[in-house]
């Protein structure tokens, strides 16, 4: 929908509330080695999914309950900026939301990219760098909301000869995220350490980070840049791959900003023509991710059941994940700072021109 659906107040949200939005079809490659019966793992997962959305969400309840409640379908990513949205979908599904929220995953960025253009989808959890070219796309009509994840990056590798970015030359790496945060963010790092992409680091791209760990799986010394959960994937899958370099730390070497990967954007006219429902929704979403942060298993389970990765990878990959919700002045300072690197680099990464402070939506 272009705009949010008013949902009166009435019996009929009550009969609405139990219908449940199905996970993504698109799920990633099987990346775990540890093994559990289908029914014992099905069995936990609802379980959790039970007791998870019976229990109060957090402290974080939403404040404006004089708000009318409206439907909003959401675009999402694999990964932490979905991860840090389970309990949210399973509380909506259940519903115990104050809000209905329609969640879609995805597993590449494109797929977000036209409904949000168009306007059918409300909000949508995107990469950083993306949020500006989209806003510069509909002429002003998206705005930012939070910073839904920070750094997430690592560069892998199954050899021995990497401990710095230096040690990175004549190397070809693989690597997802052509044309959002993984590239960019990799390419500053490599430029400011006199290295430059494609011709002193060949980067070869690959559509899904499962792509990337079956590379490494089937050669000696191979090199990859992986967002989490996708490292911790990789390594139940494959022993000999180690963390060589966090990205993370390696841009706070060279930047004075901050390192972010997602952020959520909301259509301008949804967040204003029903204020107080959109309040609720980042107010609900943040008790989400609260929950997922302070709750490892039972966020794990929720997770391994919306088939974005599998449950012992969660667990595993959550501590690392650096899966957060900034808003108003802690966001503008970090997702500006970080466009402006971004812009001096290669302009057409914000989409040829840096936005203006009307991009944030703040209290």
């Amino acid at each position: 929908m272009k705009k949010a659906k008013l949902i009166s107040l009435t019996a009929a949200i009550l009969l609405m509330s139990g219908c449940t939005s199905a996970p993504a079809e698109n799920t990633p490659a099987d990346t775990t080695a540890e093994t559990t019966a289908a029914a014992q793992e099905t069995s936990a997962q609802e379980a959790v999914s039970e007791e998870a959305s019976e229990a109060p969400v957090s402290e974080n309840q939403p404040e404006n309950t004089e708000a009318v409640p409206a439907e909003y379908t959401i675009a999402s990513l694999k990964g932490p900026t979905t991860m840090g949205m389970v309990k949210l979908m399973t509380d909506s599904e259940k519903g115990n939301t104050f809000n209905k929220y329609n969640v879609t995953i995805h597993a590449a960025a494109d797929e977000i990219v036209a409904g949000v253009v168009s306007g059918n989808t409300d909000i949508a959890n995107v990469p950083a760098n993306l949020a500006a070219v989209l806003y510069n796309k509909t002429e002003g009509q998206i705005q930012v909301c939070s910073v839904n994840t920070l750094g997430v990056l690592y560069v892998v590798t199954t050899g021995d000869d990497i401990t710095s970015v230096a040690d990175l030359k004549g190397k070809t790496v693989y690597s997802t995220g052509k044309g959002t945060t993984p590239e960019y963010v990799f390419n500053h790092i490599l430029r400011q350490n006199g290295l430059e992409p494609q011709t002193d680091v060949i980067i070869e791209y690959k559509s899904e980070a499962a792509e990337c760990a079956a590379v490494m799986a089937e050669s000696e010394n191979a090199v990859a840049v992986l967002p989490q959960p996708y490292v911790t994937a990789a390594q139940l899958q494959n022993e000999n791959i180690k963390v060589a370099l966090s990205l993370t730390d390696e841009w706070a070497k060279v930047s004075t900003t901050p390192l972010i990967t997602g952020v959520t954007t909301v259509q301008k006219s949804v967040a204003e023509e029903n204020n107080g429902a959109f309040e609720n929704f980042l107010s609900e979403y943040a008790a989400s991710v609260n929950y997922v942060n302070e709750n490892t298993d039972k966020a794990a389970e929720l997770i391994g059941a919306y088939d974005i990765v599998k449950a012992p990878v969660a667990k595993k990959a959550l501590p690392y994940c650096n899966i957060t919700l900034l808003r108003d002045d802690s966001m503008k300072t970090a997702v500006k700072g970080y466009w402006e690197v971004l812009f001096e680099a290669d302009k057409t990464a914000v989409g040829g021109s840096m936005p203006d402070d009307s991009v944030f939506y703040t209290r």
